[in-house]
């Protein structure tokens, strides 16, 4: 039942109100002084009181009577000291080490209020506070800098602080976790600890400053993950901008004071720009943002800037071919007739909901209005993985605009790229100079940005290294936030981070 008090005399075993105490003394060994080595004599005994692992459910309170020695030696500098206690406990601690490990492997995982709590269903009392300085108390792994680092940020306070991790990218083992994410910060960190050669990250500027001035040799690995988010934000603004085009198989666009608004402005930066006025001196001269006149430049007609109407489905939406046969019979039927029909057949929305249904020329339309997200995302999406009714509203919306065609082929062809293989630098400048071949402005945003960092996105495309264990680590620190509901520091946070 004691298997960590076999080296000791046990005097007795009783239940008592607060739980079991067990009596024990130590065997009378001789003793050698710490100081000098000589065997020590009897000086006078001490008594101690431990909490242990629990009975049954119930506490064990272990008392324990041990001598206080004199070195015999004259001139040693300890002139008492007490009789150790290996494997039983530490010195000035209150538990065992048996339970101190228990209660260091629940705190480790639970922390506060919710490791206190299931300590106490196992018989161990322990207030939240108490369960912190645990937690605190354990040691954090000593671990080697690894060949191969992975570093992201993530939010201490989300748009107001943040903090950088940095880990073992092959092993995804927690290195260190610094408190904000400058360069600075993370170089000084880098020059510390030398031993990296391939360092892992997205594509933050300030990291790979950091990186270039601390480690100037080591290669750094682009993020697949984010360079394929990022076309895929160039994709879906690029099918925006095209809605005119493959739009024309939905409803019509109409003709707005919007619309009318967006076509005014569009032809007062064009003529501005012909007479050689800059970007900045348009924005001041129309009181427009810059990125606004950035977006009215970077279109060659007006009609470009116009969107595709986005219509969810709704409840008209299943008798829209009863609709649409009843208005070629009869063009001018009553929407109240049209409304007593359909709810014979099953209808369950209001008149208002039908009238603004028809008004919108979903009725006379070929197939239900697509928006620009969802194309992109068919755009995006392996072939393989379209159903017929996907591959249908693709093939459509190409055949319809040029633009769309030689996009999806684009998407594909870096999608190839993704796959980490020796070349692939070579055919992603092939795919970049093919896209400044064609009127896409915003995928040629997207290639001017693989520019500036094409030593890291060639890395990224012919090495095997990446950042998602980095990404995974963010993860499971935001668990650990909504776990502490941010009322701890980043003290506690980063203990709980490097322990995981």
């Amino acid at each position: 039942m004691f298997p960590h008090l076999a080296d000791l005399v046990i005097g007795s075993v009783r239940s008592e109100a607060r739980g079991i105490v067990v009596h024990v003394a130590s065997t009378g060994a001789p003793v050698a002084c710490p100081g000098c080595g000589a065997v020590g004599r009897v000086h006078g005994y001490v008594d101690r009181q431990l909490a242990d692992l629990p009975l049954a459910g119930q506490r064990v309170l272990v008392r324990l009577r041990f001598r206080r020695l004199r070195c015999a030696t004259l001139g040693c500098e300890r002139q008492t000291f007490r009789e150790p206690l290996p494997g039983l406990a530490e010195p000035y601690q209150r538990r065992t080490i048996a339970l101190a490990r228990q209660v260091g492997a629940v705190v480790r995982e639970l922390a506060g209020r919710a490791g206190s709590r299931l300590l106490a269903v196992l018989g161990v009392g322990l207030s939240r506070q108490s369960a912190i300085r645990s937690l605190l108390g354990l040691s954090l792994p000593v671990r080697p800098v690894p060949a191969v680092i992975g570093v992201d940020d993530f939010a201490l306070r989300k748009r107001h602080r943040y903090a950088t991790v940095i880990i073992d990218a092959i092993t995804r083992e927690r290195v260190d976790v610094l408190a904000d994410r400058q360069a600075d910060t993370l170089e000084a960190w880098l020059r510390a600890h030398r031993g990296a050669r391939v360092v892992c990250r997205d594509s933050s500027g300030a990291y790979a400053e950091a990186i270039r001035r601390a480690l100037p040799e080591a290669v750094q690995v682009g993020d697949r993950w984010h360079i394929w988010h990022n076309l895929a934000e160039a994709v879906v603004k690029e099918v925006a901008a095209h809605s005119v085009c493959w739009g024309k198989s939905g409803p019509p666009p109409k003709e707005g004071v919007r619309a009318a608004s967006t076509r005014e402005r569009w032809q007062q930066v064009r003529a501005l720009l012909d007479q050689g006025v800059g970007l900045l001196e348009c924005a001041r001269r129309l009181g427009l943002a810059l990125n606004t006149v950035k977006r009215y430049a970077r279109v060659g007609e007006p009609e470009r800037l116009v969107r595709v109407p986005k219509y969810r489905p709704t409840l008209v939406d299943p008798f829209r071919d009863h609709l649409r046969r009843r208005r070629a019979e009869d063009p001018a039927v009553p929407i109240q007739h049209l409304l007593a029909e359909i709810k014979n057949l099953g209808y369950t929305g209001s008149q208002n909901l039908l009238y603004r249904y028809i008004n919108q020329g979903r009725v006379e339309c070929d197939r239900p209005a697509i928006s620009p997200k969802r194309l992109a995302g068919l755009l995006l999406t392996e072939p393989s993985k379209l159903t017929g009714h996907h591959t249908e509203r693709l093939d459509a919306a190409i055949t319809a605009c040029h633009e769309m065609a030689m996009l999806a082929g684009l998407v594909r062809d870096f999608a190839a790229l993704l796959d980490p293989k020796p070349g692939n630098d070579q055919l992603l400048t092939a795919c970049i100079d093919q896209t400044r071949q064609v009127d896409l402005p915003h995928l040629h945003a997207f290639t001017r940005g693989l520019d500036y960092d094409r030593d890291a996105v060639n890395a990224a495309l012919t090495l095997p290294f990446h950042n998602g264990g980095t990404e995974g680590v963010n993860t499971k620190t935001k668990m650990i936030k909504r776990q502490m509901y941010g009322r701890a520091g980043f003290a506690l946070l980063r203990h709980r981070i490097l322990l995981g």
